[in-house]
């Protein structure tokens, strides 16, 4: 037996690998299933199911992709209802892999075909647990995105969550292992450990939702307290993946073309594209094309880029480090967004060598701010998320959260300069651009955000651990 985790770190989710006796079994695959072919051709076994814990928000799930390439059925639990082929099981049932066998419990409340799948090992005894959106570490998965209009709230939800918890998870033994489908990060919880493996009975000791007094009444409460409104683009890909979509190999081809200055320029103006920038912060301070918007690789890419941009039908232009173009249509791909149209050949040097226009963004170290701070105090703007704004911020900050800035347009100066920080200088920037492409350009970027301000004696207000708000 041999079960291997593939964490995807960007997306915070994990999908998983499940091999025995010359047969396999993929769970909530990625949407680029090369890795799992390969996995599967080097251990000489053949794909025998493909295993959808729910229809996924978060991301696009490789599951049709990989059934075509390999010819396995695509297993959901009941109530499920694709547009595609798909093997409905029921409560349950019971898959075999090799000596293995994976059990159906229907598990619904995230949403409500949401199901666990339990694996026995070749003595038939509990081994693990795979449990999707229904049960992280640490959490349980949020209820308020599969509401049905007016007939399900996400109190019915967390009700139905509440019983399928106590009555299929619970009482399997201590010792199973869990294998939740994200970690911290992930948009699909709100209080994840960064752990991605543990045992059930350590969950059951510290995970709240598991606490064995708790009433129906309470975990409805406190599962639904403070949930902060999904990312718009959530729908969409949830969409994506009960209808289908086009093959990753086709966007790929699309997505990977190189483009002259000229030709990018003019596909950009032809087909009203996004040009989205994913270098790194200091590289699109220094030199960027006019009214690109920044979100780089090296940080929360995909999940920034739903929530920001949103509509996945959008077209996108790239300019990429070297060598990383294939990477950023791939991670583009993963939540949906299919239409990237290329990438600028040799980058903003040649799109500078081309004598096209150039634009740069105001970048100054912590120690700067901290000079200038008794004079522009009222000018400082936070694009941190709420909970690490109200832990602790720069005394007199406005709060204005990356997420939904457009919201907060009007409360920036018209004339004034302004300073842009977050934690680490990742999302100030990609703040920065997205005002400056709204036309917005009296302002500053703070380099390294409130990690680097923390070190200077700029007043702060006091330090409220984030556990207790």
């Amino acid at each position: 037996m041999k079960i291997e985790q593939i964490y995807t770190g960007c997306l915070a989710q994990g999908a998983y690998y499940i091999q025995c006796c010359g047969e396999a079994a993929i769970i909530d695959p990625l949407r680029e299933v090369a890795p799992y072919l390969k996995k599967a051709e080097q251990d000489g076994v053949k794909i025998k199911y493909i295993f959808e814990t729910h229809f996924h928000a978060d991301f696009v799930s490789g599951h049709v992709t990989l059934a075509e390439k390999t010819g396995a059925p695509i297993i959901y639990g009941p109530n499920a209802n694709p547009k595609f082929e798909a093997h409905i099981a029921k409560d349950g049932e019971i898959f075999e892999i090799g000596k293995l066998k994976i059990k159906v419990l229907h598990t619904p409340g995230h949403t409500m075909e949401s199901t666990t799948y339990l694996l026995l090992d070749k003595e038939g005894k509990e081994h693990a647990i795979f449990t999707g959106d229904t049960l992280f570490l640490g959490d349980v998965g949020r209820p308020d995105l599969a509401q049905k209009a007016a007939t399900m709230t996400q109190e019915d939800l967390a009700g139905i969550l509440f019983d399928s918890l106590r009555t299929k998870i619970m009482p399997l033994g201590d010792e199973v292992i869990v294998y939740p489908a994200h970690g911290a990060g992930s948009a699909c919880g709100k209080n994840m450990m960064k752990e991605t493996v543990d045992t059930l009975g350590n969950q059951k000791r510290m995970n709240y939702a598991l606490r064995a007094d708790m009433t129906k009444e309470e975990f409805v409460k406190e599962v639904t307290d403070g949930l902060l409104p999904p990312p718009a683009y959530f729908p969409l890909n949830v969409k994506m993946n009960k209808e289908g979509y086009e093959s990753i190999d086709t966007v790929l081809a699309t997505g990977g073309k190189s483009l002259s200055p000229d030709a990018f320029e003019l596909t950009a103006n032809s087909m009203d594209a996004l040009v989205l920038d994913v270098r790194k912060p200091q590289e699109f301070a220094a030199a960027h094309i006019p009214n690109s918007i920044f979100i780089g690789l090296d940080g929360s890419f995909a999940p920034w880029v739903g929530e920001l941009i949103v509509d996945v039908k959008q077209p996108i232009l790239l300019v990429v480090p070297e060598g990383r173009a294939e990477e950023a249509v791939t991670r583009l791909a993963r939540v949906g967004f299919d239409n990237t149209l290329g990438y600028l050949e040799g980058g903003v040097a040649a799109w500078k060598s081309a004598n096209k226009e150039i634009d740069s963004v105001v970048s100054i170290p912590a120690t700067e701010l901290e000079s200038r701070y008794e004079t522009i105090k009222e000018q400082i703007f936070d694009v941190r998320k709420p909970g690490e704004f109200q832990s602790e911020h720069i005394d007199g900050a406005k709060h204005t959260p990356l997420s939904n800035l457009n919201d907060h347009l009007a409360s920036f100066p018209k004339e004034e300069t302004f300073y842009v920080h977050c934690a680490g200088g990742y999302r100030s920037m990609i703040a920065v651009s997205i005002l400056k492409a709204r036309g917005i350009h009296n302002l500053v970027d703070v380099q390294k955000g409130y990690g680097a301000i923390k070190a200077t004696a700029i007043p702060k207000t006091d330090f409220v651990c984030p556990s207790t708000l």
